[in-house]
């Protein structure tokens, strides 16, 4: 049985990424439309699953697709629409935001159908069937994106599957390194980025991420014995075997990075544990970032 809400969330993806799906039919009208000039903004996990839509959507061939953190947004870059990803609608930096857009459609994907950000912005999406109890978010990420990837055409019951396999992969073996560096390729690198976040959050742990072509210009040279690289989807040629000769140790699971991001939350969960760290209340953290 879970120990914690973060470890019900995690065990609850295939099912609410199940629903996510089934939500698309009814709002495919709503969302971005092939062709249009789109971005999608968010801050921290929201805006890593941004980044992994965008180029979901560029590589689909749906049109120019940028990802910017809510406080990034480039003043004057003309978009025909503008997606907003906030789990609780609440984050400042997204409502600040959406209430000076303009003229340009902008619609927020949210748990939470009620909110500053919903009030603000011009339509919303809600999906409070993968609202969190635990302060670190996972499902809700992970659901929005099986929404948008559905939105693209994609068929998402490989993907649940290998989210069920995600579940029962051990991790036991993995939790006395010392340090973990995550790398993903193509809409991947967004899902690295996220896997290295909920070490930090959860487990006050030390890790990075990086595109994985990237990792060899620099960051490899931290990699050693008692070290993981971690990398979320198929790796370049030759990275696991230059990996090894640091001495770390290559990890890879032959499964949709998506899913494979599920394997880093457990991971996460069972880091903060080991330290006896309760995973669902992380140091310094809130459900949403609410500035004054």
């Amino acid at each position: 049985m879970p120990s914690s809400f973060v470890e019900a969330e995690i065990a609850s993806q295939p099912e609410t990424w199940r629903l996510a799906a089934q939500m698309v039919p009814e709002i495919a009208g709503r969302l971005p439309r092939r062709g249009e000039r789109v971005a999608v903004v968010g801050c921290g996990t929201s805006w890593f699953m941004a980044m992994s839509y965008a180029v979901l959507r560029e590589r689909a061939g749906h049109g120019v697709t940028d990802a910017w953190a809510g406080s990034e947004y480039p003043a004057g870059r003309d978009y025909d629409r503008i997606i907003a990803i906030s789990r609780s609608g609440t984050t400042t930096e997204i409502v600040d935001l959406l209430k000076t857009l303009g003229p340009v459609p902008t619609t927020l994907i949210t748990a939470v159908a009620e909110s500053p950000g919903a009030e603000a912005a011009d339509d919303v999406i809600a999906m409070p069937f993968a609202d969190e109890q635990s302060v670190v978010q996972t499902r809700f990420a992970t659901s929005v994106l099986t929404l948008l990837r559905v939105h693209l055409g994609e068929d998402v019951e490989p993907l649940i599957a290998d989210a069920q396999v995600a579940l029962d992969i051990p991790v036991d073996k993995l939790l006395a390194a010392n340090q973990c560096t995550f790398i993903g390729r193509g809409f991947a690198v967004g899902l690295a980025f996220e896997a290295a976040l909920k070490t930090r959050e959860a487990a006050q742990y030390w890790s990075e991420s990086y595109p994985a072509m990237d990792y060899r210009h620099g960051p490899i040279a931290i990699a050693e014995p008692g070290r993981l690289v971690w990398s979320l989807g198929e790796p370049p040629a030759g990275m696991a075997d230059d990996v090894a000769a640091t001495g770390a140790r290559f990890v890879h699971h032959d499964l949709d990075p998506q899913a494979a991001l599920v394997v880093a939350q457990r991971f996460a969960v069972g880091l903060a544990v080991s330290r006896g760290l309760d995973p669902d209340r992380p140091r310094s953290l809130t459900r949403s970032v609410v500035l004054s």
